[in-house]
């Protein structure tokens, strides 16, 4: 199973519309499952990121082999990615994904993490940011699979 925690909810219909295509596109392989937990509207980063730690917190079991999404992480080719993916879950029953929001993810949080990868340098927002995750693993699935997927 792979499981995504989000911090902050996708509001705008584009949005949802493409994590709903990628989800049904998904799930002809494995099963995926969003949880979304509330992002912090306060100026405050330290107590911001408390605050998401503890959401986040409330969804990660100890059987979850957990990858967090930072700027800091392993740069990973997509062939990689895939590669990456098709291992951990032969060993891994539940992979557990984290997405930050707008100050990141609590240290507590990245020391907890079995994994740490960056899809860029560059700073995306967490809508777009979870629909590219989306996009990268069913581009894995079908790189897995020898299926056709455009370059």
């Amino acid at each position: 199973m792979i499981r995504i925690i989000c911090v902050g909810k996708l509001k705008e219909q584009y949005w949802l519309d493409a994590c709903k295509e990628y989800l049904k596109r998904i799930q002809k392989y494995t099963s995926i499952e969003i949880i979304e937990v509330a992002d912090e509207k306060i100026d405050d980063e330290k107590i911001a990121l408390q605050k998401e730690k503890e959401r986040i917190e409330k969804y990660i079991n100890s059987k979850d082999y957990i990858i967090t999404l930072e700027i800091e992480g392993q740069m990973l080719s997509s062939i990689e990615l895939s590669k990456k993916v098709d291992h951990l879950r032969m060993e891994h029953s539940n992979l557990t994904w984290i997405i930050g929001g707008s100050y990141g993810i609590h240290p507590e949080i990245k020391r907890k993490a079995d994994e740490k990868i960056s899809f860029s340098k560059l700073t995306f927002p967490h809508q777009l940011f979870r629909i590219l995750l989306l996009e990268q693993l069913y581009r894995s699935f079908k790189i897995q699979n020898n299926e056709r997927y455009h370059k």
